[in-house]
């Protein structure tokens, strides 16, 4: 009876795992967290190492807008995730670009387009903390969209930017160390 219970007990372990591995597969589990495995990130929707079956080359990023999540392609099948803001309805965009250029506490200019909708804005702001564009902004190609930090961590997972794509403080800069100038950048609807 012990021999037939425990074999019981490894094939429920087995499928289990074999079901959790087809959804994705997290190597927090087991390497831990810390920045080397893209554990941490101090939003709502953590960063993590996850399996990632594509044929885009190491340091692509693939923004899945309807996810809500952008991946770093990382070797070996892998990417690291992250938890994003994108464009409310009629702001979504897709298209393949590339880092045209990167910035550390960027200042911020809203163009016409949102100057028009928004006449209250600001015409000009310093980078700093209460910036929108937040601690660093990663700009892409001659579009008007940039993956950027945020002051407002709780927007991460919705849906509420004119386009951009939104990342907690510690996720963007993490990202920005990780990227080059000239990096692919493909965003999916």
């Amino acid at each position: 009876m012990t021999r037939a219970f425990a074999f019981l007990i490894a094939a429920v372990t087995l499928l289990a795992a074999g079901h959790a591995q087809a959804e994705s597969f997290d190597t927090r589990e087991i390497m831990g967290s810390g920045p080397y495995f893209g554990g941490g990130g101090s939003g709502p929707i953590p960063r993590a190492t996850v399996y990632f079956n594509s044929n885009y080359p190491p340091g692509t990023i693939v923004v899945n807008t309807a996810e809500r999540r952008l991946y770093l392609v990382l070797p070996n099948g892998q990417a690291l995730r992250y938890g994003i803001g994108v464009g409310r309805d009629g702001f979504r965009w897709a298209g393949v670009h590339r880092i045209s250029a990167k910035k550390e506490w960027p200042s911020w200019t809203p163009p016409s387009q949102m100057l028009a909708r928004r006449p209250d804005l600001p015409r000009h702001m310093a980078g700093g903390i209460d910036n929108p564009l937040g601690a660093r902004a990663i700009y892409l190609g001659s579009t008007l969209y940039r993956i950027h930090g945020s002051n407002e961590p709780e927007t991460i997972g919705q849906a509420v930017s004119s386009g951009c794509f939104r990342m907690t403080n510690d996720d963007v800069t993490d990202l920005y160390n990780r990227v080059s100038v000239g990096a692919t950048v493909v965003v999916k609807n």
